[in-house]
Formats: C-alpha cells, structure tokens, sequence
C-alpha cells in the first residue's frame, strides 16, 4: 500500500476544521480529483457514509466510504473497500484560534486496471494531489 501525508496549520478554531470536514460534501471543493459525493447518511458512531466518484490517472473510480472512528475536532477516519482501497485519516490538534491539521491517505494502487508501469506515476501525482487538498482547505477556511 502506498502512503501520503502532508500537514499545515489552519488559522481557525479546531471546530470549524472538524465541521468543515464532517460535512462530506465540501469534498470535491478542496479535493481536486473528487468528482462528486452524494448519499451522505449518519452513522451510529456519529460518523458518515457516502457514496463518492473519484478520478485517478484519468479513469474514473466509485466507491463507498465509511467513518470507522469519530472523536470531535480531533480525529476523523474513513475506510474505502470498493472503488480504490484506501484509508483516509485527518487528525486535528487545536490551539486558541489555530489548528494543526494531518491528511493522511494509505491507499491500494489499483494495479490490474492502471498497469505495473503506471502505479509510481499515480503514487506521484498522489503526492502533488495531497499538496493541493491540504493548501485547498486551508484557502478555504481562512477566507
């Protein structure tokens, strides 16, 4: 499995990090490969699942994704089974009016459909793709 992290500081409270990243729908607004979310449904450990479309390497992928553990403005973690196996984590540590914010994405490159020769190109684009997903939410919340 390939791995990708990046982290910034956030120049607002860890709530409305959390918030913002609780609302499953903001995704494809910071996430430039995230084509669509729909079906969001409230889980009883006060997460979400939803249905998302996804574009990697130029195709096209759709999966299920569903938080596996929730603690408010700290922690969010969300497991992918179809579509591309992956775990997404975003971890968040408040403090006064800023947040340290964590992306991380541990993910299966979905070899048999994108080639052997392809996944280390998907693994870097992966790379610059987290870069702007990161730089995007923090765009986003501190304007």
């Amino acid at each position: 499995m390939a791995k990708v992290s990046r982290s910034t500081t956030v120049h607002r409270r860890v709530e409305d990090v959390f918030d913002f990243l609780e609302d499953k729908t903001h995704f494809p607004e910071f996430w430039p490969s995230m084509m669509d979310v729909s079906d969001v449904q409230d889980l009883p450990n006060g997460g979400k699942h939803f249905h998302w479309t996804y574009k990697m390497a130029g195709l096209r992928f759709e999966g299920d994704s569903e938080e596996t553990e929730v603690i408010p403005n700290r922690k969010l973690v969300s497991k992918n089974e179809k579509g591309i196996e992956s775990t997404v984590t975003w971890l968040m540590d408040g403090h006064g009016e800023d947040t340290d914010l964590t992306f991380e994405v541990e993910y299966k490159v979905p070899v048999p459909v994108l080639g052997k020769l392809a996944e280390k190109v998907v693994v870097k684009l992966n790379e610059h793709e987290a870069d702007a997903v990161i730089a995007n939410i923090k765009t986003q919340l501190e304007a």
